[in-house]
């Protein structure tokens, strides 16, 4: 029996459980090497230059974000399967030669010093850490292509195993690394670098026996299919219109943090902004993690006819309300403290600032996980194009109120910034409400 058939809420948690664990363990990626990085010697350059690296490589990346969504979604015989690992891989070492030429010393040096106005030291430290994470984006890739496969094929815990190793070798390698003193921005690097390509091949080896199984099936077809390609063979010409508005807000999404970068650059406490802005973010996407996991599980879970949407939607609104209370009982309590300066390693100076932009970006972790079942909706009725468009409208917002901030009201770059993620959030949300609305009721549901 297909899980989707006669689904509670206990097999939806038994679904996303694993899915959720995964997000998480790669939420804590961040604060475990910047805790590392924040008791090494040049602390508040190194946790800048490894933001900044970290930025130029998750914008690298953003094509292959969606890989995920598009194999739980289509991947379902052998033409199919070969179609979109040759889509795959075709993205993969597009991305890899994006960022040699962004690595090449004088484009680099022109980017981040002469247009984001980044201090020489830290511009170099931020070079070397963005060469070590060269392997980053098509491992990236290679993963969410396989973990696709294993979302829809009901392995979760897989995917959760993959992501443990991956946790492992972080901690492992950055503990190794911290010990030889070399800079704090190396080791975040190297360690998250090698612990990505580790993965890939490891959640490869886990979809094995399963990608053997779908390369015997031929033009099969699913009795719970949530598309309307179930009865057609898969083209690449589809392949492209279906995957192009998902890159393109991946692109968009993970685009807004280079003109972060700038603006925090050239605000009020610049270098503070720089450094304490990886570590609040990285604690906001702890909570944000719940959200972004529930994307996929919406898409393998609709059922025929779309007869579990109800269910779903009431699992995200439960699911909206937890992230909210967990972040806010850091933010407005005792354990802000403790998260800033004993697990992170802040200076009482850095975590200072940190505070306040906690505290305004507490809506975010409940508007992922609006955003998120929104946009599955969207990807299962095929309708991309507007969540490419709600990205864009959000990442206009962001650089827009940016300006404001930084230019007009002369505000801490870091708390500008988290003004500008909330209210560019928000207006996304609201643009998608009434494109999700208007599919459900085409759905009868």
């Amino acid at each position: 029996m297909n899980i989707s058939d006669k689904l509670t809420y206990r097999k939806i948690f038994l679904f996303w459980g694993p899915l959720a664990l995964t997000w998480l363990m790669m939420a804590f990626e961040q604060p475990f090497l910047i805790a590392f990085i924040a008791r090494l010697s040049d602390a508040k350059y190194n946790l800048a230059a490894f933001g900044i690296a970290a930025s130029f490589a998750l914008i690298i990346e953003a094509p292959v974000i969606m890989l995920m969504s598009a194999s739980t979604a289509l991947v379902k015989d052998k033409n199919s399967y070969k179609k979109l690992k040759r889509f795959t891989d075709f993205l993969n070492i597009s991305v890899t030669l994006v960022q040699l030429i962004i690595l090449i010393p004088s484009v680099f040096t022109w980017i981040v010093e002469d247009l984001m106005g980044i201090p020489s030291n830290i511009s170099h430290l931020a070079h070397v850490s963005l060469i070590l994470l060269l392997p980053w984006a098509a491992s990236i890739g290679y993963r969410r292509f396989f973990q696709g496969i294993l979302i829809r094929n009901n392995l979760t815990r897989r995917v959760t195993y993959g992501t443990l190793v991956r946790l492992s070798v972080i901690l492992i390698v950055g503990f190794i690394l911290f010990l030889t003193g070399i800079e704090g921005a190396y080791v975040g690097a190297s360690a998250l670098s090698l612990a990505v390509f580790i993965e890939a091949v490891v959640t490869r080896l886990m979809a094995r026996r399963i990608v053997i199984r779908i390369n015997q099936r031929t033009g099969e077809t699913e009795e719970n299919s949530n598309d309307t390609t179930a009865n057609n063979q898969l083209t690449f010409r589809y392949i492209v219109k279906f995957y192009t508005p998902l890159a393109l807000t991946s692109i968009l999404s993970l685009g807004v943090h280079p003109f972060v970068t700038f603006f925090l650059g050239k605000s009020y406490m610049p270098v503070e902004s720089l450094a304490v802005l990886p570590v609040v973010s990285s604690l906001v996407f702890v909570f944000r993690s719940m959200g972004l996991s529930f994307q996929e599980v919406n898409i393998a879970l609709i059922g025929y006819n779309k007869k579990n949407y109800k269910l779903l939607r009431n699992f995200a609104i439960m699911l909206g309300a937890v992230v909210s209370v967990g972040i806010a009982l850091i933010a407005f309590t005792p354990l802000a403290n403790l998260w800033f300066k004993k697990v992170s390693g802040l200076t009482t100076e850095l975590a200072d600032i940190a505070y306040l932009p906690l505290k305004i970006l507490i809506l975010l972790p409940a508007m992922s996980v609006l955003l998120s079942f929104q946009r599955s909706v969207l990807v299962i009725a095929e309708k991309t194009r507007p969540i490419s468009i709600a990205t864009a409208i959000e990442l206009i917002v962001i650089v827009l109120i940016l300006f404001i901030g930084v230019v007009h009201l002369d505000l801490i770059g870091v708390v500008a910034a988290s003004i500008a993620f909330v209210i560019g959030k928000g207006v996304a949300n609201i643009y998608l409400v009434r494109r999700q609305i208007a599919t459900v009721r085409e759905w009868g549901v």
